[in-house]
């Protein structure tokens, strides 16, 4: 079963990815490109602001959530990413949300190129959370057969060899996205990236946690963020893919190690963003 929504999520990439090649092709104008992103994290509720946002009645959406033309498919140009989107109107946004952008090395400065005026809107779990779900998700499609213990363990030697062949190769994205636990829990470095390449004021970092328990609060900061009208959803659905089953693998002791692990860079993403407390 896991098997097969992998490859039904592959064919549905691959039909959108067409249909947007058709339209590139045809002459004439295409959509307009994104106003934000949501660039991640991963396994940070990214889903559930989509969902929050794609309601709001003057944002309209893409093909998809995830377009990954800023990773997996910039050689395809911008005419083929514009494809993704409708043509907008006086006071209409259109976005994608796409988490692997928060954390890829290269993203922040394709995006900084394609976009000059847009903004971002970053999402950050507990990391030891967002590892233990991200090493879930990841089983669940069947791309990971070591118990999670054993996942961080290999994850340095598994990144380091996948890199050898630049980031953007077939390997390195395989890695980066499926076995990336730890290394997408150090978030100050990732956003150090993105506050080198846009002005600082036009990211928006909050904290998962926080979009959860106060939903409406949180969302309506992140309208005024866009400059968008107030408006409030139907509800405040959390919106995710996965069920867990069986013994969790997140131990104490693994619990523990992780938790030392992060100290020091919540410490610093602290510094960054000026938070009193991470988590």
């Amino acid at each position: 079963m896991t098997a097969r929504r992998g490859l039904v999520d592959l064919a549905r990439r691959g039909v959108r990815g067409a249909r947007a090649y058709a339209r590139a092709a045809v002459p004439g104008a295409v959509g307009a490109l994104p106003d934000f992103l949501v660039i991640g994290g991963q396994r940070c509720g990214t889903t559930s602001l989509y969902h929050y946002l794609a309601a709001h009645p003057r944002i309209r959406t893409g093909t998809g959530k995830e377009l990954q033309y800023f990773t997996l498919h910039h050689r395809r140009g911008t005419r083929w990413y514009r494809a993704h989107f409708p043509r907008t109107g006086p006071g209409e946004r259109t976005f994608e949300a796409s988490p692997y952008y928060l954390f890829h090395p290269e993203v922040p400065a394709r995006v900084a190129a394609a976009l000059p005026e847009a903004r971002f809107v970053a999402l950050l779990r507990d990391p030891v959370e967002r590892a233990y779900s991200h090493y879930l998700h990841t089983r669940s499609y069947g791309a990971e057969p070591l118990d999670f213990a054993a996942a961080l363990a290999a994850e340095p030697d598994r990144l380091a060899a996948a890199l050898r062949a630049g980031p953007d190769s077939r390997t390195a994205h395989a890695a980066l996205r499926n076995h990336s636990y730890a290394a997408r829990g150090r978030y100050a470095e990732q956003l150090e990236r993105w506050f080198a390449a846009v002005p600082r004021e036009r990211v928006l970092v909050l904290r998962s946690e926080d979009l959860y328990a106060e939903p409406v609060r949180v969302y309506a900061d992140v309208l005024r963020f866009l400059d968008l009208d107030p408006y409030t959803p139907d509800g405040f659905a959390r919106h995710t893919r996965r069920v867990d089953r069986g013994e969790s693998g997140l131990t104490d002791a693994v619990r523990a190690e992780l938790a030392g692990h992060f100290a020091p860079h919540n410490a610093r993403l602290a510094d960054l963003l000026g938070w009193s407390s991470t988590w």
